[in-house]
């Protein structure tokens, strides 16, 4: 089964709580009016995408129908899918050049974070990259076990020291590892302690000083893992995330078990973060980069 016949069956919740509203709603559709935005705004907002974010989207909807002379459902059904493809934009690629990428993964505990590195891992050796993961998350009970197995799935190689170690040194010997093995990407495991900024922030700039002095060169990405059954919580823990690091891109985990994955939109629009990755099951092949038109369309059909 292709990637996108898995995202069409995952995001079939979140369709269900926007897109088939939409149809029976247009299906009953009696005139393009502040009626039909009401209806729309509620449906909007009931499938999490924010009171904000509905908002703008239907503010640009009012400026296209008026524009266009907009008087079928069909056409207010093609206006309203691009309205949100550019709203949600594409992801963006990771970045790979002649050193080492390394990608900086962060996010509280219980969001898939460990998985989704080992996803993150697979999907880049099946690019025919090279990945070395560092397992800095040290403090959590089981986590460089539990990463342990995800790399042993993916096949790629764990750079590893025991429980409570100094996260910077499990890094910097990851990092000295992925330099040894000509690695096209370092991906680093941290701690998410959400509820301790200041040594969250601590953390990560001790970890972004070994960096900086031994890959001085590198590509950077930080990305910030978000569990979309959360809903508007993701978008709050990306705004306090956004506070204590430079994020780059989301990787978003569990679209295939909510109808709540309509927080895409509002983590773009109201956050300017690219989502780079989804995950849509829990094989190790259920994740891939964001893509517009493939979100949308699967949304859509």
């Amino acid at each position: 089964m292709s990637f996108f016949e898995k995202l069409k069956r995952g995001l079939q919740k979140t369709k269900n709580a926007i897109i088939k509203p939409f149809a029976e709603l247009f299906k009953s559709l009696r005139g393009v009016d502040e009626d039909l935005m009401d209806e729309l705004e509620e449906i909007l907002v009931c499938a999490d995408v924010g009171a904000v974010t509905a908002d703008e989207i239907l503010t640009e909807l009012r400026v296209r129908i008026k524009e266009n002379k907009i008087k079928d459902s069909e056409e207010v059904k093609i206006a309203l899918k691009s309205i949100m493809h550019d709203m949600v934009g594409n992801g963006g690629e990771i970045v790979f050049g002649k050193g080492i990428t390394v990608i900086l993964v962060i996010g509280v505990n219980g969001v898939g974070k460990t998985t989704s590195i080992g996803k993150i891992a697979a999907s880049l050796k099946r690019q025919h990259k090279k990945v070395v993961v560092a397992a800095a998350d040290t403090f959590r009970a089981a986590a460089i076990d539990q990463l342990s197995v995800w790399t042993d799935r993916a096949g790629v190689e764990l750079i590893k020291h025991t429980e409570g170690s100094d996260p910077a040194a499990v890094v910097f010997d990851a990092i000295n590892a992925a330099k040894k093995r000509s690695a096209d990407a370092l991906i680093i495991d941290t701690a998410g302690r959400l509820h301790n900024k200041k040594n969250l922030m601590n953390e990560l700039a001790k970890i972004d000083r070994v960096i900086s002095r031994e890959l001085p060169d590198s590509n950077r990405e930080t990305l910030l893992v978000l569990d979309s059954t959360t809903g508007q919580n993701a978008v709050n823990q990306a705004k306090e995330f956004k506070n204590a690091a430079d994020i780059t891109g989301i990787v978003l985990t569990k679209l295939d078990g909510t109808a709540k994955g309509g927080i895409i939109f509002s983590i773009k629009n109201e956050l300017n973060i690219p989502v780079k990755f989804i995950g849509v099951g829990e094989q190790i092949d259920d994740m891939e980069k964001f893509d517009a038109d493939d979100f949308i369309n699967a949304l859509f059909e």
